[in-house]
């Protein structure tokens, strides 16, 4: 663990996870996620464009040489389904953009308590399928996420399973992927964990569903079905109250035969590859990220019945 990390998880435990502790309402918790957003570091010569995908506003992301015009990321943002933007995601997007050399797209998919779940997960969808309307294949798009996004990301690979339609790699960073809260982890690290608050778990679950059951596959992917699926990428941290959200859900992905590859840090933050030119730790998991997608470019559509 680097000195930075360190650094970092004083402040974020000593600011954030106080702030986070505070919350009683949706609009509260919003105005706390995104309150530190505006200090996030956005790599230079960043283009960011409109892109109309049909029913869902997005933005384009395009960062340092374009060498891919043909391939393109599908990244859904983190922010427990509450909070979050494109616009506040296009550092990160931006990041992934420079490594790869190809276009990150960020819908901006509905958010609750005006739109409770699984609104975000229709808009997941029809971003999906506005990029298909625009000549991109299935195996020209990867899928990405973060946190809440990540559920999304892995929510999106079940419905595209379904279909027959996956798409060439799904990554995933500190997904949250079981609303029922089952996982160990969520009283094993609450003290660890240094910026989400095990104790609120109830309350934002709450503020989420309106008579939607949390372990609904639809909201919650760990109880979806993966036949078919491409290689997914899953990176977490083993400190965070959502780390068996990870391993469970990569035990479950492997249950249908994926290609399931699972980075595991043992004291960065939750998504601390959001951090990246903060953390040397971000940089290293983006630069992972994004040789995931390209080999997954390379190697062509996945074979039927999964890898």
């Amino acid at each position: 663990m680097s000195l930075r990390v360190r650094m970092f998880n004083m402040m974020l435990r000593h600011m954030v996870k106080r702030r986070f502790r505070r919350i009683t309402g949706p609009h509260e918790a919003r105005a706390a996620l995104e309150g530190g957003t505006h200090r996030l570091p956005i790599p230079s010569g960043l283009l960011v464009q409109r892109r109309d995908l049909g029913a869902v506003p997005a933005l384009s992301v395009r960062a340092g040489v374009i060498r891919d015009y043909t391939h393109a990321v599908l990244y859904l943002h983190g922010g427990a389904y509450l909070a979050g933007s494109a616009w506040h995601y296009r550092g990160l997007a931006g990041e992934i953009s420079r490594h790869l050399g190809a276009e990150v797209i960020l819908p901006e998919y509905r958010l609750a308590p005006d739109h409770p779940l699984p609104a975000a997960p229709e808009d997941a969808l029809a971003a999906w399928d506005g990029l298909l309307a625009q000549g991109f294949l299935p195996q020209d798009i990867a899928i990405a996420g973060d946190s809440a996004g990540g559920g999304l990301a892995l929510g999106l690979l079940a419905r595209l399973c379904t279909r027959g339609t996956p798409p060439a790699a799904t990554c995933v960073m500190s997904p949250w992927t079981d609303l029922a809260g089952q996982g160990a982890s969520l009283r094993e690290n609450a003290e660890a964990d240094p910026i989400l608050p095990a104790e609120q778990f109830g309350t934002l679950v709450d503020m989420l569903l309106a008579g939607a059951a949390p372990d609904d596959p639809l909201i919650s992917p760990l109880y979806s079905r993966f036949d078919g699926a491409g290689p997914v990428l899953i990176q977490h941290s083993l400190t965070e109250i959502l780390c068996d959200d990870s391993l469970r859900m990569a035990d479950r992905l492997r249950g249908f035969g994926v290609d399931v590859t699972v980075q595991s840090w043992p004291d960065t933050p939750h998504v601390w590859q959001i951090f990246a030119r903060y953390l040397p730790e971000a940089e290293e998991a983006i630069e992972d990220l994004s040789r995931f997608i390209r080999r997954a470019w390379t190697a062509g559509p996945p074979a039927a019945g999964g890898s």
